[in-house]
């Protein structure tokens, strides 16, 4: 069980959103790089980073950010946000980025997916953000008419690396993982999924330990790290001390 910490850039900062609202920004850092240098020290063993003004304008947007966190830290990064076309995903990957997060164009493009998945094993994760059930695109600004196990059965035996998903209902408003329909996504598909949106505490945590939750790869962790409600050195030693 995984447990990434979120670094979300706007602007070349640290910035939190609540339910996804570019209005409702919070910034927690400045620096990008200082923040990924304090969660590799604090333990972490694996980034998740999105560039937000990337995912509203269809293109990298915290490119330099992003290439500054890669040669600072050693943990591998998972990076979404305004990635579209194949050039970008193997640009990325070349940088150095392990995973790439497809969000938008897997609702838009789902060949894109399926190809960038054959020419990169495992590397490809797609990012399934919804809202009442159904995908958001376009940095959450626009619902689509796809419910969240449809899109992603698209995928089953695509090369896909994991599934992200976020219920955006509850993101950045620390109200707990929305767990009953992610592990009921999970218990659908072949497909390994990442719970990410509202984790809030430890207890948290402790959920996702129990066997009910046993095929999630991982969660999501944000703002609850920013604001000290979750205490990475505890949350990280309760998962290490399960066998």
């Amino acid at each position: 069980m995984i447990l990434f910490p979120a670094i979300d850039l706007k602007q070349g900062q640290c910035v939190r959103l609540q339910q996804g609202d570019m209005a409702r920004v919070t910034v927690f850092n400045h620096d990008p790089v200082a923040q990924a240098r304090d969660f590799e020290t604090q333990g972490f063993e694996y980034l998740h980073v999105v560039d937000l003004d990337g995912a509203f304008a269809g293109k990298p947007v915290n490119a330099a950010a992003v290439e500054a966190m890669r040669g600072a830290i050693k943990m591998p990064i998972q990076l979404g946000g305004g990635i579209r076309d194949l050039a970008t995903i193997e640009a990325w990957l070349e940088k150095g980025v392990t995973r790439v997060i497809i969000g938008t164009a897997a609702v838009r493009d789902p060949e894109l997916v399926k190809t960038a998945s054959r020419n990169f094993p495992g590397r490809v994760a797609v990012g399934l953000d919804a809202r009442d059930g159904q995908v958001a695109v376009e940095g959450w600004a626009e619902a689509s008419s796809l419910g969240a196990l449809e899109l992603a059965r698209r995928f089953e035996d695509a090369g896909v690396g994991s599934i992200i998903f976020t219920d955006i209902a509850r993101d950045g408003l620390l109200q707990g993982l929305n767990l009953e329909a992610t592990i009921a996504l999970a218990d659908q598909i072949s497909i390994p999924v990442i719970a990410s949106g509202g984790l809030a505490s430890i207890d948290d945590v402790r959920v996702l330990l129990e066997p009910r939750a046993a095929r999630l790869e991982g969660a999501i962790a944000g703002r609850a790290l920013y604001d000290g409600r979750l205490d990475p050195a505890a949350a990280l030693a309760l998962l290490r001390a399960k066998p």
